[in-house]
């Protein structure tokens, strides 16, 4: 729009000129070259400073967006830490009931009472151990905490959210292979599962890691098609777009 002006803007100052007898032929065509250098000097200054200007602004929306994305995945962790200590004191009030039962069994029958076979807490325990160590950002620890976890208690409710934890430690430690495993177990395994649409955008993002573009879009199509109205789904559709 400015560079259409500027003919309308020399030939007034040419009429001007030519009219006030200031200036001859060859003057007034060396004025007006000048000034239209100095124009297009000027317009190409705004057009650098106006892309600047939408460069930072897509920097700013990609940073809002990933200030938003770990806001959310702290209060799922706050959410998930929560949960495991209830469920943490809820195995000590039922080992504390057990004790009893065997401790009055045995003044009954005036014979030792048969020791648990197992700690019906530790499985609580070890969970919260492996989110302490998302919460303090040790990765590494974290990784292991949770796929120890996911061997040791196969029945354990906390194998969804375990699974998660753990591909997303080692997604973050650039293991996309492990990663894309754990998602793809979760998606599989526990479709129903609230993390089922953030275990397949992640499987895709390990794929996309891996260089596999073909399946990671597979699985951005998968994302859309079983969860269409889930957050994750939404991002999957832009990057289709893509």
């Amino acid at each position: 729009m400015i560079r259409r002006l500027l003919p309308l803007l020399l030939v007034g100052l040419f009429s001007a000129q030519a009219h006030a007898g200031l200036f001859d032929d060859d003057e007034a065509r060396a004025r007006i070259n000048e000034i239209r250098k100095e124009f297009n000097g000027r317009v190409d200054k705004l057009e650098a400073s106006a892309r600047a200007q939408l460069e930072l602004a897509n920097q700013i929306d990609q940073l809002k967006a990933e200030i938003a994305r770990l806001r959310g995945e702290n209060e799922v962790l706050s959410n998930d830490l929560a949960n495991a200590i209830k469920r943490q004191k809820d195995f000590y009030v039922d080992l504390d009931n057990r004790l009893r039962k065997f401790e009055s069994q045995a003044a009954a029958e005036a014979t030792p009472a048969p020791a648990p076979a197992a700690d019906p807490a530790a499985e609580a325990r070890d969970y919260e151990a492996a989110i302490g160590m998302v919460r303090a950002n040790k990765l590494k620890e974290a990784a292991s905490g949770f796929t120890a976890f996911i061997r040791a208690y196969p029945n354990s409710s906390f194998q969804p959210n375990a699974h998660y934890w753990a591909a997303s430690a080692l997604y973050q430690l650039k293991d996309y292979a492990g990663a894309a495993d754990y998602y793809n177990r979760l998606a599989t395994q526990w479709p129903d599962d609230t993390r089922a649409p953030d275990a397949l955008l992640g499987l895709a993002n390990a794929q996309q890691g891996l260089n596999d573009l073909k399946a990671s879009a597979k699985s951005l199509e998968k994302l859309v098609a079983k969860y269409p109205n889930s957050a994750p789904a939404q991002i999957a559709k832009q990057r289709l777009k893509k």
